[in-house]
């Protein structure tokens, strides 16, 4: 495809030289907390949450966006390419102290999905998403990024070509509905990221799910039947970390992951499932060295 990004903002009347293109990745020390994914859900379907990530920067990135009329915001989703997230406009900024930024909601979400907090003061840019330059290519839009992977920021000048390499019919960013159970492995932290399509999936279910921490490798077996299949039971941890069972509070739920071992008939009889939850129980041996 022989276009640049360039030629996107001339359709708009917008002068490359006042764009400044971030490609955000996640940091090595990041990658150790949070899922790429995550990130990705952020991006897709939390877009306050992703835009207070890229509202504060560095001192040299400060520097250079307090230059710019519009930030034009990538994901490195794959090396020497970037995936197109929004054009924003930047109406400002404001110096605030770490208690004032940690004190906006969308940066206390971030926090919560494993983002560490604010330590020192920073420009808070005032950063509007412009809907109407190809919202609808949002998470399908690929472009080539110029030179080294390190310099992650950029203005769009003539010498810097972003050409467009793909245009993909279905967003890069959503995750694809899991269809086979066995297949479902998901961070705590990712159970407030579900997709409509995931959660339909999940609420069609009922079943034996597995909940393991990471940070002792103990385990936990639990059942979603009746009303309440694996959706609400799941919710449940998304809300209180431990659903109300007694060995898994105090414990830290950033560090469990859920997956589903059986499903079972919606016709069985509670006694049965009750049944099928005591064998996964004895096999994974979760009531003598796990958390049941």
């Amino acid at each position: 495809m022989d276009c640049d990004f360039k030629d996107l903002l001339a359709k708009h009347e917008i002068d490359p030289r006042t764009v400044l293109v971030l490609r955000h990745t996640l940091k090595d020390s990041l990658r150790q907390v949070i899922d790429g994914k995550v990130f990705h859900s952020l991006a897709a379907d939390h877009p306050a949450v992703f835009n207070a990530y890229q509202q504060t920067q560095p001192e040299l990135v400060e520097n250079r966006m307090k230059k710019a009329s519009y930030v034009a915001s990538f994901i490195g989703h794959e090396p020497g390419y970037a995936l197109f997230i929004g054009l924003y406009q930047r109406h400002g900024q404001k110096r605030k102290t770490p208690s004032q930024i940690r004190s906006e909601p969308a940066v206390q979400q971030l926090e919560m999905f494993g983002f560490p907090p604010e330590k020192v003061s920073r420009l808070w840019f005032d950063l509007r998403l412009r809907e109407d330059f190809f919202g609808q290519w949002k998470g399908k839009l690929v472009v080539k990024w110029p030179g080294k992977e390190r310099s992650w920021h950029r203005f769009v000048v003539p010498s810097n070509l972003f050409k467009i390499s793909a245009i993909h019919a279905e967003s890069l960013l959503e995750q694809k509905v899991l269809n086979s159970y066995r297949k479902w492995d998901k961070q705590w932290n990712q159970l407030k990221l579900l997709s409509d399509s995931e959660r339909e999936k999940l609420n069609g279910w009922r079943g034996i799910y597995y909940i393991f921490d990471v940070s002792d490798g103990k385990g936990y077996v639990g059942k979603a039947s009746g009303k309440e299949n694996l959706l609400g039971r799941w919710m449940d941890y998304a809300k209180t970390g431990h659903g109300g069972n007694v060995k898994l509070r105090g414990r830290d739920p950033s560090n469990f992951r859920f997956s589903i071992l059986e499903l079972i008939p919606w016709d069985l009889e509670e006694g049965e499932v009750e049944e099928i939850e005591k064998g996964w129980m004895l096999r994974l041996r979760t009531r003598t060295h796990g958390l049941n």
